[in-house]
């Protein structure tokens, strides 16, 4: 897998959505996978090396989570985690950070754009990769932070805005794509300031942090 290559990307449009069953291939390997108890959150997938992005895990998907070795989950709702998701947190030594967008209604693109960007910060901090990215169905919320990552990656923006659409179909948000049209990710890094990676080469995993300070995570994150 590619690394989280923060250089310049071709515009070649954007990763299609795949449903990870847990079994790779198919034929005969497919069979050998048959009653696997690995079950992946709805509209899971691969974003980066150490990066994925989903709906909301149930418990029947733990078991499938426990296999990517998480050490953060970025949680983009505003309710309270599940007892029985914290529980499995705490026993695997996984981080939260919670960003509570309201789902219920179109957030303002002001909105979008301050949590966002502080979601963001924490995203691009490899030290807590690797990472879950995920709201109530993975399509939203979810699709903002990824195609603001995607940004900063200089996708050109049909590849954003491809991106988004295939997670979030035909339930796309006027709001949303206004917010990836205009997000500006030279703010993000002048919020940065102390602490920026650099990244070798294309696909490289090089990676050398520019800045020894710690990050310094602001109170509204939930971590545990």
């Amino acid at each position: 897998m590619m690394g989280l290559n923060l250089m310049n990307m071709e515009c070649g449009g954007a990763n299609e959505t795949t449903e990870n069953d847990g079994c790779g291939g198919d034929g005969d390997d497919a069979g050998a996978c048959a009653g696997e108890p690995f079950v992946p959150p709805i509209n899971f997938a691969n974003v980066e090396d150490r990066v994925y992005r989903s709906g909301f895990p149930q418990p029947s998907n733990l078991p499938f989570l426990e296999t990517l070795q998480l050490r953060s989950i970025i949680y983009l709702c505003p309710e309270p985690y599940p007892t029985e998701n914290l529980e499995f947190l705490k026993a695997h030594n996984i981080r939260l950070f919670q960003f509570g967008i309201d789902g219920t209604r179109e957030p303002s693109v002001d909105v979008l754009t301050n949590i966002i960007t502080e979601a963001l910060k924490v995203l691009i901090d490899v030290r807590i990769h690797p990472v879950l990215i995920h709201c109530k169905r993975g399509k939203h919320r979810t699709g903002c932070l990824v195609g603001s990552l995607r940004k900063v990656q200089n996708w050109c923006l049909s590849s954003v805005m491809d991106e988004y659409k295939v997670y979030a179909g035909i339930k796309s948000r006027d709001t949303d794509l206004k917010f990836l049209e205009t997000y500006d990710v030279s703010y993000l890094r002048q919020c940065l300031q102390s602490v920026i990676y650099q990244y070798h080469g294309y696909g490289s995993k090089k990676r050398r942090l520019l800045s020894g300070e710690d990050v310094r995570h602001k109170s509204r994150i939930t971590s545990i």
